[in-house]
């Protein structure tokens, strides 16, 4: 198991480690619920070091990055943020991440932990015959996320970064950090990339301010609740972008990339299965893998992740289910061990976000 650059101040602060994603990564310090409150409410702030960096520069780096990712970059201004996939031919997603523009044919792509071996041999795969320089930047990045409505006065005040110009998905730099503003959780967020020693620095000086540590388990109840996807839930190699209703990130418009065809045919006859919302009438908690039925009691697909919310007190899911059914207010059943729960399909947005615009 891979240690984040933090990982000794997560054993001093006495979090719950537990593996994610090849990393020894906190679950939580105080607890879920106070951590889930603290960013709805205040300020917290997560390691997020174990997600991958991947730089591209050169030549055809806008016309590699159009390739092999579903949204369109074409054009982008410098500071500008993309959200996407990168897929198979088949369809199916390699990964969703991010990119960023950093400078005229200067990429900056931000990938999920899980994925960094299995995306950078991809990626390597498919630059061939493109005039690029492409290198994996993981091992040396740190990286924060300063989450909540008090986050940019906190990244402001006590890490010293002036951050008020960016909106909404921009990013830039400030010497040799990277400063962006996106967030995972639904509320207004930073998130601060630097070498291992900057980043130690950063988190010592909001535990000193008292910024609430928050570990993975609130970081996946806060992105559940705005209904934001995980990867190897609700996106896989199995789960497409249209599936899991992200059509609006892939551009079917543009030129050409990796999968395009296959996501064309499946957006124009519509998918077999789709990721919906459920809430359950009772309060208790479907989790992941749990079987979703219609009312006769047949099985038509498995829930992806489910909680009984912190926010709004309720017990919700999301599920991968037989397209049939994915209309709104659908009743389905869950089975959550020897019972049958009943319940009716929603919007998978069960908490409103807060970013600012």
């Amino acid at each position: 198991m891979k240690k984040t650059c933090l990982y000794e101040k997560h054993v001093a602060l006495g979090a719950l480690i537990s593996p994610f994603g090849g990393f020894e990564m906190p679950i939580q310090y105080a607890g879920i619920t106070p951590e889930h409150m603290a960013v709805r409410e205040k300020v917290g702030v997560f390691d997020v070091s174990h997600m991958g960096e991947v730089t591209v520069k050169g030549k055809d780096a806008e016309r590699y990055v159009q390739h092999i990712f579903t949204n369109d970059i074409a054009g982008a201004p410098v500071g500008k943020i993309y959200y996407g996939m990168m897929c198979y031919e088949n369809g199916g997603t390699v990964d969703d991440l991010l990119v960023y523009k950093m400078g005229e044919n200067d990429f900056f792509l931000v990938i999920n932990a899980a994925n960094i071996d299995k995306d950078w041999a991809w990626m390597q795969e498919n630059a061939k015959g493109f005039d690029i320089d492409l290198q994996n930047r993981s091992g040396f990045y740190g990286q924060i996320a300063v989450q909540g409505p008090d986050a940019e006065k906190t990244v402001e005040e006590v890490l010293g970064l002036p951050c008020k110009e960016l909106v909404f998905y921009t990013v830039k730099t400030i010497g040799d950090v990277i400063v962006s503003r996106t967030g995972y959780t639904g509320e207004d967020g930073f998130e601060v990339y630097a070498s291992h020693e900057y980043i130690q620095q950063c988190w010592d000086k909001l535990i000193a301010a008292g910024v609430q540590p928050c570990g993975l388990g609130c970081r996946d109840t806060l992105r559940f609740e705005v209904g934001l996807p995980l990867y190897g839930d609700e996106l896989s190699a199995d789960i497409t972008p249209i599936m899991a209703g992200l059509g609006i990130f892939v551009k079917l418009d543009k030129p050409e990339f990796i999968g395009k065809e296959a996501l064309a045919k499946q957006k124009a006859e519509g998918p077999a299965k789709k990721i919906v919302g459920i809430e359950l009438a009772d309060k208790a908690i479907p989790r992941h893998g749990y079987p979703v039925l219609n009312m006769a009691g047949e099985t038509i697909g498995e829930v992806t992740t489910g909680y009984h919310t912190l926010s709004t007190d309720k017990s919700v899911c999301m599920a991968l289910i037989d397209a049939q059914y994915a209309k709104l207010d659908t009743d389905v059943q869950i089975q959550i061990r020897k019972k049958v729960f009943p319940g009716k399909t929603v919007k998978k947005q069960f908490y409103n976000k807060s970013y600012k615009k």
